[in-house]
């Protein structure tokens, strides 16, 4: 075990901050152990390791003064102690300090704390202030026996950690002390200004405002911000320039096959459309890999803009790779792209987990020869045994819903046996971005914006009701399906069980087709198999289903535009997000279209709030906006980007005002420090870097 004092710890970085915590005293292999479950290996680990919470242990307080709620320090002589039996066996000390009494109440206790606990014995305790069975109490405070003068009292507010087991506040409150006179030393490395933040978060002094610093609007605490969000975006930052350091097939403007799918289209498309098209041709005309996201709302014509890619990289020869998050997607995508691409020659072909092995093994051929220019499928694209032939562009729909590593993989059979070369890379969303959230998750990546939607669209009305008006929404979706019309019945989460899910639409399935007589009802959810699942989607689309009752499963790529009413039971649990997803699934045509949100009462002032914004706006991003107020960046992203966003300090909606200055620093930075840019990436990030690598 190496330990030493920091006073005497060399001077020099890799031997101080960056050095492991095994330099700091009291700390062997078994606390290191134990530290690393927190993610602390390093001294410098120690400093970002931030309070969660304060209390005020500055001043006593007369027990007079005391009040339920309260967290106070105490000072007084034990009037009495006795154990006391009620329900439970507990240490009883009555406490007084001539302005009133209160009783320290130990359930767990030692005869060693019977002996110290005793009548006439002065006694200083910190916790909080509760009322029990013998009025004001204070259940299992620290405490200390006091003998002749009294220790002053601490003349700091005193941290609260995230702790582990076996690494109490005590301990992580002594190494963090130590952490914090070494940074003092190396000023020079993290910059005056930011030690001196991270000294007063890790010992305020009592003039701080508590309530400033719990709401993380201290500027210590916007410092400290900066640095993380700095230290993510020089990442990403990073990532980009590796990227386009390696190569990748020119795809400069080639023969007639867009000008003919465009002209056999029966609509033309949008300004935006026109406009992510051309940025996306500069792109793939250049011999750097493009890195380009699309955003934009539910039915703005993103796939169009997939096609136009793809024909392009398709006129020279190389093939496309089409992933979608869904077998139910990547069907769909298939089914489009075959019937715009057949009529010019281009073959799709699809793989997907429920192909047969011999068709998989035909599909799989169809790939390899380079026969198939467009390969569409879900996660099976990267699996073992699928080799292209010369893969140019992956195209990745809905990429939030992939995993880094998964992306990567399909990125990695582009290379041709050249570990330079790599496809372009054109990942689209559905899910509008707000900018704060671009800004800061996707800067590696150039993004166009979809901002209008095709002609012909119809806006969706909303409407808000109460569970227990389940009888006339049925009679509203008999009434629509007896003019001609199809409707959803979406059945959502249940306690985050797919089983509970599944079972719950089957209920209803089977409980609106008995009440709805002459209505076809179709049943959709995750439990199925593949191919039944796309039965009855595909009966669902022919029109031979009136009434699809489904689990969120239908969120996106169903496209049925003789769509136009659908229920979400429950939308309350849904994030604003993905209802806007599941309402995309109507108002795909001309026919105005409705969306019904039953929730179960009653409902929060955040409830309520959430169901407005929905009602309010057909507005992909303004909902988007308010879904990170409301539910944090982790939502909009999907658990699996958390690796971007998992910030410690900062926070994306309370800190944007920041953004703008992060951006200008990194550029600065990446262009005359690099060497400083590297230690801010690897003092917040360290092994999470891997993640900004897709």
């Amino acid at each position: 075990m190496a330990t030493s004092d920091p006073s005497s710890a060399p001077s020099n970085d890799d031997s101080g901050l960056s050095a492991p915590v095994t330099i700091l005293r009291g700390v062997g292999s078994a606390i290191a152990e134990k530290l690393e479950r927190l993610g602390i290996r390093r001294v410098q680990d120690l400093l970002f390791h931030l309070p969660l919470r304060y209390e005020d242990r500055t001043r006593l307080t007369p027990i007079g003064s005391a009040r339920a709620g309260q967290a106070v320090v105490i000072e007084g002589e034990i009037a009495a102690s006795d154990v006391v039996f009620g329900r439970r066996r507990s240490l009883l000390a009555r406490i007084a300090d001539g302005t009133g009494h209160i009783s320290l109440r130990l359930f767990h206790f030692s005869r060693q704390q019977q002996t110290q606990l005793r009548k006439g014995a002065r006694i200083r305790c910190f916790g909080e202030v509760r009322i029990g069975s013998s009025g004001a109490e204070l259940y299992h405070p620290e405490y200390r026996i006091l003998s002749g003068t009294p220790p002053a009292l601490s003349d700091r507010l005193t941290p609260v950690y995230p702790i582990t087991e076996g690494v109490g506040q005590g301990r992580m409150r002594t190494l963090t002390e130590q952490a914090v006179a070494l940074a003092n030393r190396h000023r020079g490395r993290l910059g005056r200004d930011l030690v001196d933040a991270l000294r007063l978060l890790h010992a305020p002094t009592p003039e701080v405002s508590l309530t400033a610093l719990d709401a993380g609007a201290h500027p210590a605490q916007r410092r400290v911000a900066l640095d993380e969000l700095l230290a993510h975006h020089l990442s990403l930052l990073r990532a980009r320039r590796s990227a386009r350091a390696r190569r990748a097939h020119a795809l400069p403007a080639g023969g007639p096959l867009r000008d003919r799918l465009l002209a056999s289209l029966p609509f033309t498309p949008t300004r935006a459309q026109t406009r992510a098209v051309a940025e996306i041709d500069a792109d793939l005309a250049r011999s750097t890999p493009a890195m380009r996201l699309v955003q934009g709302d539910v039915g703005s014509g993103k796939t169009l803009i997939a096609a136009c890619a793809a024909l392009r990289a398709a006129e020279h020869g190389r093939q496309i790779a089409f992933m979608a998050p869904t077998e139910l997607l990547a069907e769909q995508h298939a089914r489009t792209l075959a019937t715009w691409f057949d009529p010019l020659g281009v073959h799709t072909a699809v793989l997907t987990g429920r192909l047969r092995a011999p068709e998989r093994r035909r599909q799989e051929a169809l790939v390899a020869s380079g026969e198939a220019s467009v390969v569409v499928g879900t996660h099976a694209l990267f699996q073992g045994g699928v080799d292209f032939r010369d893969l140019a562009l992956v195209i990745i729909d809905e990429q939030h819903r992939f995993g880094v590593h998964q992306r990567l993989a399909l990125r990695n059979k582009g290379n041709d046996g050249d570990a330079d070369t790599v496809p372009h890379q054109l990942v689209m969303t559905a899910t509008p971005i707000p900018r704060t959230l671009a800004m800061s998750a996707y800067a590696d990546l150039d993004l166009s914006v979809l901002d209008e939607l095709p002609p012909g669209r119809t806006p969706v009305t909303t409407v808000v009701l109460d569970g227990d008006r389940r009888a006339d929404v049925m009679a509203r979706v008999s009434a629509a399906c007896r003019s001609g019309r199809q409707a959803y019945w979406v059945c959502t989460m249940i306690e985050d069980s797919e089983g509970l899910e599944a079972q719950a639409a089957e209920d209803t399935a089977a409980l609106l087709a008995s009440s709805l007589k002459g209505v076809r009802v179709g049943l959709v959810h995750g439990r199925q198999k593949a191919n039944e699942k796309a039965q009855v989607m595909a009966a669902f689309t022919r029109g031979e289903l009136d009434l699809l009752v489904a689990t969120t499963v239908i969120e996106v790529g169903v496209d049925v535009p003789n769509a136009s009413l659908m229920v979400i039971e429950d939308a309350n649990r849904l994030g604003l997000a993905q209802i806007h997803q599941l309402r995309g699934r109507v108002g795909r045509g001309a026919i105005e279209s409705h969306c019904v949100l039953m929730y179960r009462g009653p409902l929060s002032r955040l409830g309520r709030e959430r169901l407005k914004v929905l009602r309010e706006s057909t507005d992909g991003f303004v909902i988007a906006e308010k879904d990170l107020e409301l539910r944090g960046p982790g939502e909009l992203l999907g658990t699996r980007q958390t690796g971007l966003v998992d910030l410690r300090v900062a926070d994306l909606v309370r800190d944007r005002t920041l953004l703008p200055e992060v951006q200008a620093q990194a550029q600065a930075l990446l262009e005359q420090d690099p060497e400083e840019a590297e230690r801010v990436i690897d003092r917040w990030l360290g092994s999470r870097q891997h993640y900004a690598e897709a």
